[in-house]
């Protein structure tokens, strides 16, 4: 079976493993876990913010943040189709009390300035006022759009100047950097906080990071406690998350763009099937000109060995990582082709 619904299906390596195995633990509700403390400053450092905050998961990262930074009531300004909008179950408001005011980036999902600007609600006696930005790089629902840092700058500056703070969606951060070979830092370097997956490309089996400043994180850390992310013997699962940061494995994500850019332009050459050339390892595939609905194109694949998303209708996602190899490419690519042809 060759597994493209996402990069999150990757499997920790013998490595890996064998650090979960020996890692050293302590309870990290009380900051005793020494390889917890040891992820969470390589990650502070590797992002050029003062502090992190370990997570179970992105999706609880990303509510930390929101959670943290506003005042409930308070309304936080998001692209449309931002994952905190569209895969998070409402979390805003179930657990934050907040209101959503999105607003229709661009093709790649950027939300420029000039909506910033537009979106911003101003506290008074009727509106309790825009508390935050939520941006998203890379853009998951826009095919992995890597968003440029002079861009992301743009924005915060807007929302910065309106005392509005920002956070950003990073789950797919070092994708962004590999594909715009800038460091990671450079992309965070306007926002207030941000979040980064370690299970996504990076390969390890669990986690995700938050860094911000430490007055942030200290907050934070109280929210992560009221949502159920306090762990103790954490170490076991921030072990992998530290081999995950080391630079030959984050280097090795251009392999992944490398991977999507093939299997985007084979699928692109069958005929009934439309996937522009990607900007990282997030293959988008539009099904209509084939007769199929995602749906139905699935099942076809699925029945083959291959496996894929729907997106929309009519519109699929395969998503490269570092079990795919350049033979599985090579043979999803002839899998569709009969599929299709029969």
């Amino acid at each position: 079976m060759i597994d493209l619904r996402s990069d999150t299906v990757t499997r920790p390596d013998d490595r890996m493993r064998e650090a979960s195995a020996n890692a050293e633990v302590g309870d990290d509700v009380y900051r005793e876990d020494p390889t917890v403390n040891e992820l969470e400053t390589r990650a502070a450092e590797l992002l050029g913010k003062e502090a992190a905050l370990f997570h179970p998961t992105g999706t609880m990262a990303n509510q930390v943040a929101v959670r943290t930074h506003t005042e409930h009531g308070q309304e936080v300004l998001c692209e449309r189709e931002s994952h905190v909008v569209k895969w998070e179950l409402g979390g805003m408001a179930q657990l934050s009390g907040l209101q959503v005011r999105t607003v229709d980036g661009d093709g790649r999902g950027v939300i420029t300035a000039e909506q910033v600007r537009e979106g911003h609600v101003a506290e008074d006696l009727h509106r309790p006022g825009t508390g935050l930005l939520c941006l998203e790089n890379t853009h998951n629902s826009k095919g992995g759009a890597a968003i440029a840092p002079e861009t992301i700058e743009a924005t915060a500056e807007a929302a910065h100047e309106l005392d509005v703070p920002v956070h950003l969606d990073g789950a797919r951060l070092f994708n962004a950097a590999a594909a715009l070979d800038v460091p990671a830092s450079r992309i965070v370097e306007p926002v207030d906080s941000a979040m980064f997956s370690l299970s996504k490309g990076l390969g390890a089996p669990v986690g995700s990071m938050l860094v911000g400043s430490e007055a942030f994180v200290e907050r934070a850390r109280r929210n992560r406690k009221l949502l159920g992310g306090g762990m103790r013997q954490a170490g076991v699962i921030g072990a992998p998350g530290l081999l995950a940061l080391e630079e030959e494995n984050r280097a090795r994500l251009t392999e992944d763009h490398e991977n999507a850019s093939r299997l985007a332009a084979g699928l692109d050459g069958i005929e009934g099937l439309s996937a522009p050339e990607p900007e990282t390892n997030v293959v988008l595939v539009r099904t209509g000109g084939a007769d199929y609905t995602a749906e139905e194109f699935l099942d076809v694949c699925e029945s083959e060995g291959v496996l894929g998303v729907p997106f929309d209708e009519n519109l699929v996602r395969f998503c490269t990582h570092r079990d795919v190899t350049d033979n599985d490419v090579e043979r999803a690519i002839e899998t569709v082709e009969t599929v299709l042809s029969g």
